[in-house]
């Protein structure tokens, strides 16, 4: 298996993720409810919670069923593999690392990402954040 990845290059990876994700999510949530000045409700909330977590979601699942690579990852050399064999992740792995990801941040995506990168930097022996020991992946470099 190749070796782990690196946390400052996870992080910058995350990071390009995040704003992938957020940019159409902040579109249709401007399309469906509109921008009124300061207006910030919170169903305004809930509605840009459910666009980030499902445009989140399918975009995680998608990229890294196909190769283990999203756009961020890849763009920073790494890849997402299975733990047992270094595999490419398995649609169920996918899909729950996804999920575990993804889901909570309808509610609360700043607190979220925090407690996913906290995990990541102190985990050992694979530095695996808790979406990573749902799907029993880990992220390491890229062939």
């Amino acid at each position: 298996m190749p070796p782990l990845a690196a946390g400052g290059k996870r992080v910058l990876a995350r990071i390009i993720d995040i704003v992938i994700v957020l940019i159409p999510a902040f579109l249709l949530d401007w399309a469906s409810v509109g921008l009124h000045g300061s207006d910030f409700t919170a169903g305004r909330s809930a509605v840009g919670g459910v666009f980030t977590a499902g445009i989140g979601f399918l975009y995680e699942f998608v990229m890294t069923r196909s190769t283990g690579q999203t756009f961020g990852k890849r763009a920073m050399g790494l890849r997402a593999a299975m733990l047992d064999n270094g595999a490419v992740p398995t649609a169920q792995a996918s899909a729950l690392r996804a999920l575990v990801l993804w889901l909570p941040a309808f509610c609360c995506s700043c607190v979220w990402f925090l407690i996913i990168g906290i995990t990541v930097a102190f985990d050992r022996p694979y530095k695996q954040g808790l979406h990573d020991k749902a799907a029993k992946t880990v992220v390491v470099e890229a062939a």
